[in-house]
């Protein structure tokens, strides 16, 4: 899959479907997906996106994660666009040290 085709099939066909679900709304505060500006002035992505996935607690994550929505419909979608093995993930706590007023 060229980095066009994973970029449309993320956007247009696994965020819409992540959103579907209703567990989204209850428990997904903001879902950012970030895609690379190839540039002659950066080196070439090691990834093809960085998704940002909001919760308000660890209880709302494990909720949302665990939820049989989430299991049947958009998991199962996961391998048919990214390497499920080779992939990082990680939790943080957000730290805005500047934004816009």
């Amino acid at each position: 899959m060229s980095l066009e085709e994973f970029i449309d099939y993320h956007k247009n066909i696994h965020a819409p479907l992540f959103c579907s679900i209703p567990e989204t709304e209850l428990y997904v505060r903001k879902y950012v997906v970030n895609h690379p500006v190839v540039t002659e002035i950066f080196p070439k992505p090691l990834y093809d996106a960085v998704v940002e996935i909001y919760f308000d607690s660890f209880e709302d994550f494990n909720t949302f994660f665990s939820s049989e929505n989430y299991l049947t419909k958009v998991h199962p979608d996961e391998p048919n666009f990214f390497d499920t093995v080779n992939y990082i993930a990680m939790a943080n706590k957000e730290t805005i040290v500047k934004a816009d007023a």
